[in-house]
């Protein structure tokens, strides 16, 4: 029998739910949270079952989570989307020791050749903030967000060093409840208890750093040190170098690779205290005054499958930002255009979450657990990933194939494709590569590279060859925002091109229709085509600024 959504919060399960909490809100929260720890898809009926919800209750908070791009519904699937990575950026910018610290961890991990991470503590646990990795067949890196039990981790004694009291009452009564780690999804299940954490506390304390000899699985070791707030000279992150028994032993790291770590930490802590020198002050966020009127058309349209108290009040998160890391009640109220009394309720709800906590003269910051609302199993999210529901979506519109291509050298190579079933139709696989001056994708790639030199043949009789002509095209390209070619890969297909960019504005991929030249002429293709190309690559770079504001997306 489904429970009430108190039962499904993210919060202390002895914490009674405060009588002014928003009750779908919570049920929301926890709709994203059993999301997250599918790994980002899960079947209406199986969401059911986790959170114990109606079914009826699902259907309108999933509903209402689409209309706000948080996820898809696929089918009998609800699926996250990277708009939902906005709620944990809002917190990472606010943490801003992602933005401070990464260019340091990064160039650790290149010394090292070994993975790096940064961690923060979140009550009895720690969470990924930032990941360094090696691109081995053996990963040894977990997700940023992903939440690990503080005993199993080098940083966990580290940050336990400045535990209270009820901090350790909480950790003890965890461990009793849950002795094996099942509530942790990205370890796995405990095997033996492990060391006594609380001596490791004190060692640690002692030593300064911390070991982790393989307690989360065989195999893995992992070396930290703690990077302090130079204001406040408590723990800001933890950093750790990551590594694998066949690679190094627990003493290699500590006699060989500590010292490095330890130089590194010494740098990032300067770069904090000059951050805090020149931290930006917090901004004069203008109301987004569009809210109000766009949560009343969208209960208009969706009536009562759109829950308009679980859309605004996850607004709230958004709230926060970087120069944002701590606001009022009106600070919050000005920022997302809601009345105070909304915006008092929904902080209410998160602080009964554990999502947003108190911070001193009636302020409130958010805490690591946001990063539980859908960001883990879209941290590693690709290009191809991200763009393939929208090139389905622009297949479906115009009838014809659609790809998404990288610049690889000289050719392009197809990452994504979704092709249309049609009696004659371009046949292209992904990871099909082709050269790149004879192509639309290719064009609107080199359009944006330094120049080069190419060796241009004729594909057919139709393909530029001259290097003075196709530097000409690619100024075209440039100028027009598009490419399009025709008959010069192959005779008879004709193919237009538009770019997708980065957050920087880098063009980073190359997204395609082709199809034979009976189908459209070439003014129709311009008028019909281009703009459903246009408008797919202006939502794949709004999903790819929200992805890749803390993490890396790979282009392949």
């Amino acid at each position: 029998m489904p429970t009430d959504a108190a039962d499904t919060t993210l919060a202390d399960p002895a914490a009674a739910v405060p009588a002014e909490a928003v009750a779908p809100l919570i049920r929301g929260v926890a709709v994203l949270r059993q999301l997250t720890e599918a790994g980002g898809v899960l079947s209406l009926s199986g969401l059911e079952r986790a959170t114990g919800l109606a079914r009826s209750t699902v259907d309108r908070i999933t509903a209402t989570l689409a209309r706000m791009g948080y996820v898809r519904l696929d089918g009998r699937d609800a699926v996250l989307t990277p708009r939902v990575m906005e709620l944990g950026n809002a917190y990472l910018a606010a943490l801003r020791l992602p933005s401070v610290l990464d260019a340091r961890a990064d160039a650790l991990a290149d010394e090292l050749d070994e993975s790096v991470s940064l961690a923060v503590g979140d009550r009895d646990g720690i969470r990924f903030i930032h990941q360094a990795t090696r691109r081995r067949a053996m990963s040894l890196s977990f997700r940023i967000g992903d939440l690990l039990p503080a005993e199993r981790t080098a940083p966990g004694p580290l940050f336990a060093t400045e535990w209270t009291d009820a901090d350790w009452r909480r950790w003890r009564e965890r461990r009793a409840a849950d002795p094996t780690d099942e509530g942790f999804p990205a370890v796995p299940v405990r095997s033996s208890p492990g060391p006594d954490f609380e001596r490791w506390a004190v060692q640690a304390r002692q030593d300064g750093w911390a070991l982790d000899d393989q307690l989360i699985e065989p195999g893995l070791v992992a070396v930290s040190v703690p990077v302090r707030d130079p204001r406040t000279g408590r723990i800001a992150c933890v950093a750790s170098v990551v590594s694998h028994t066949s690679r190094h032993t627990a003493e290699d790291l500590r006699n060989s690779l500590l010292p490095r770590l330890r130089s590194a930490v010494r740098t990032m802590e300067e770069d904090l205290a000059e951050d805090a020198r020149e931290a930006p002050r917090g901004e004069s966020v203008a109301a987004p005054s569009g809210l109000a009127t766009w949560t009343g058309a969208s209960k208009q349209e969706l009536g009562r499958e759109f829950v308009e108290s679980l859309a605004r009040g996850l607004t709230v998160l958004t709230a926060f930002g970087e120069g944002r890391a701590e606001l009022t009640l009106t600070e919050v109220a000005q920022a997302t255009g809601l009345a105070r009394a909304t915006a008092r309720r929904a902080l209410i709800t998160y602080e009964h979450l554990g999502l947003v906590t108190p911070s001193g003269d009636r302020r409130f910051t958010l805490t690591p657990g946001v990063l539980s609302l859908g960001f883990p199993p879209l941290s590693r999210t690709t290009l191809p990933d991200l763009a393939l529901p929208h090139l389905t979506a622009l297949a479906s519109r115009i009838h014809e194939s659609a790809s998404l291509a990288i610049l690889v050298g000289d050719d392009i190579q197809y990452t994504a494709r979704v092709a249309t079933s049609r009696v004659m139709s371009v046949n292209i696989a992904v990871g099909t590569r082709f050269p790149a001056y004879a192509t639309a994708l290719g064009r609107v790639l080199l359009a944006d590279a330094p120049p080069r030199e190419h060796e241009l043949r004729p594909l057919t009789p139709r393909t530029l060859t001259d290097p003075a002509a196709l530097a000409a095209a690619l100024e075209t390209v440039r100028t027009r925002g598009y490419a399009l070619v025709d008959e010069e890969l192959e005779a008879g297909l004709r193919s237009i091109a538009v770019p997708v960019r980065d957050r920087t504005g880098r063009v980073v991929a190359a997204l395609n229709t082709a199809a034979h030249v009976t189908g459209r002429t070439v003014a129709e293709y311009v008028r019909d085509v281009l703009p459903e190309l246009t408008a797919t690559a202006g939502v794949i770079e709004a999903d790819l600024r929200v992805a890749g504001r803390f993490t890396r997306v790979s282009a392949s």
